[in-house]
């Protein structure tokens, strides 16, 4: 069996093949630490860093209403919660007589089942109007306006007259 040099007689010439190849490797042999250098880090590759800020796991929740808010989706949202949260909103008694029909401008249009529930609708006004600014701050709503039910219309078919319609042929 061959005999391996020491340490102090040996060159790089004398290590054997294997040994060179492994202190190559691991960047220890003293043609390797010259040739090549080892890459620092930039600072902004900061985001990557582990224990960093912003590296913390987040809930899928927190990833959402991040998303809602940078694409600008949030007075959308905030009108159709208003929608189908009306019936806590108006009240329970209230919203079966009642529904939200439109809202544009800041105006929310709301139909109630009779005229007498459009009319207390309106008296209750404020207290409907501020619970809608508690709870959907982002719905853009100012006002409400309640409307009665719809009305049958007089202007219909291809025979329709224009103007007041049959209010001059009563009486």
């Amino acid at each position: 069996m061959p005999e391996l040099p020491r340490d102090s007689e040996a060159s790089p010439g004398d290590v054997p093949e294997t040994i060179a190849t492994y202190l190559r490797l691991r960047g220890l042999a003293p043609s390797a630490r010259g040739a090549r250098r080892r890459r620092k880090r930039t600072a902004d590759d900061d985001e990557n860093a582990p224990f960093t800020s912003g590296r913390d796991p987040r809930g899928v929740a927190d990833v959402l209403a991040d998303l809602t808010r940078t694409a600008g989706w949030d007075p959308q949202l905030a009108r159709e919660d208003l929608v189908l949260q009306w019936a806590e909103v108006a009240g329970e008694g209230t919203a079966q007589h009642t529904r939200p029909v439109a809202l544009s401008d800041g105006t929310l249009t709301v139909q109630a089942d009779s005229t007498a529930w459009a009319k207390q609708l309106q008296i209750m006004r404020a207290q409907i109007l501020t619970e809608i600014l508690r709870r959907f701050p982002d719905a853009g709503v100012d006002t409400i306006r309640f409307i009665g039910p719809d009305v049958p219309s007089w202007k219909w078919g291809s025979r329709a007259v224009p103007g007041r319609g049959p209010r001059d042929t009563y009486g």
